[in-house]
Order: C-alpha cells, then sequence, then structure tokens
C-alpha cells in the first residue's frame, strides 16, 4: 500500500490537471462581491468613505483582515470563493487568471494565478 500512494497522488494529480479551466475576474472581498444590496456589487460605495481605504485592493484587505470576510474571484456574472486565501491576497483587487479546477461547492482550486492587464 505505501508504493500505491505515490502512484495514487501522481494519478490523481494528473486528472485534476485535464479538469483545469480558467477563470477570469478580480480579486475582491466576499462582503464587497456578495453586496444584494449594491448594484455594482464592487468596492466603489464603500471607497466612498475613508474607513475602507483609497484603493480596492486596501478594501479587500481591510474586509477580511477586520470583518470576517474571505477573498474571492469575481467575473462579470458570478462569485467564486477560492482554496488558497494567502494566493489570492497577494492580487486582492487586481484582474487576474487563475488556472484551477471549480469544485462542487463553489470553489476554485488555485493552479495558478496571474496579473491580467
Amino acid at each position: 500500500m505505501k508504493k500505491l500512494l505515490p502512484v495514487m497522488f501522481l494519478l490523481g494529480t494528473a486528472l485534476a490537471a485535464e479538469d483545469a479551466k480558467s477563470f477570469v475576474g478580480e480579486i475582491a472581498d466576499s462582503s464587497c462581491a456578495l453586496n444584494v444590496h449594491s448594484l455594482t456589487r464592487s468596492h466603489k460605495e464603500m471607497l466612498q468613505g475613508t474607513s475602507m481605504g483609497k484603493t480596492a485592493k486596501d478594501c479587500s484587505h481591510i474586509c477580511v483582515e477586520h470583518y470576517g470576510a474571505h477573498y474571492v474571484l469575481q467575473d462579470k456574472n458570478d462569485v467564486f470563493n477560492l482554496d488558497d486565501q494567502k494566493k489570492a491576497a497577494q492580487f486582492a483587487g487586481t484582474k487576474v487568471k487563475i488556472g484551477g479546477t471549480l469544485l462542487p461547492n463553489n470553489t476554485i482550486h488555485i493552479i495558478s494565478i496571474e496579473n491580467r492587464r
């Protein structure tokens, strides 16, 4: 069985790579991205005050660090949870392209992430 574990891991990794897709959007915080009362579902309203920072990046970090939000990928129509919050935090407030797999709970397993200009 011990000899089978590495083989099973490699097979699982290969299968996951086959299911990998690209997702494009902005790394936002769940508070702003899921705000159903906002027509724009963005940081716009929050940034009008002075306590949430001056940029989308500031707003996302503040919401995650102080208000219990988590980082998400927001595209034009959907909001996806992200399994690696540390990777996502590095790209907060920016447009990105994520290579990953979509898990059943609407969470993207991040394989790669890069800035999208």
